[in-house]
């Protein structure tokens, strides 16, 4: 289970963010969650209390967004969304398609207490 070091690295950037504004607890953390981006969501959310057990962040709540699939075809140029295994364009069904979204894991915001 790679989501609980993801997690602990997630915490340890929550926790510079929070030293960087001297708070002194986290409530929120929200996190975006591409499908493609091999982090499970309801697994990130079940690590999170160990890996934020005993630091500032230790009674925040996590917030996670999906975010979708979309590509930008390379022969007709529209952005479209897309499903996991059929990478194609939704205008013109073209397979030349190369990735904008839904790949990434970010800290989206954190909600500090001062």
């Amino acid at each position: 289970m790679h989501e609980l070091s993801v997690c602990q690295a997630l915490i340890r950037q929550v926790q510079d963010i929070a030293r960087e504004h001297r708070a002194v607890a986290v409530t929120s953390v929200k996190v975006q969650i591409g499908p493609l981006s091999g982090v499970e969501a309801d697994l990130l959310r079940q690590t999170f209390p160990l890996a934020s057990a005993g630091s500032v962040a230790e009674t925040a709540q996590l917030v996670i967004e999906k975010l979708p699939i979309r590509v930008r075809c390379e022969s007709c140029g529209a952005e479209t969304a897309a499903e996991p295994n059929k990478l194609v364009c939704g205008t013109c069904g073209d397979w030349h398609t190369r990735l904008i979204s839904g790949d990434e894991m970010l800290l989206a915001s954190v909600e500090l207490n001062t």
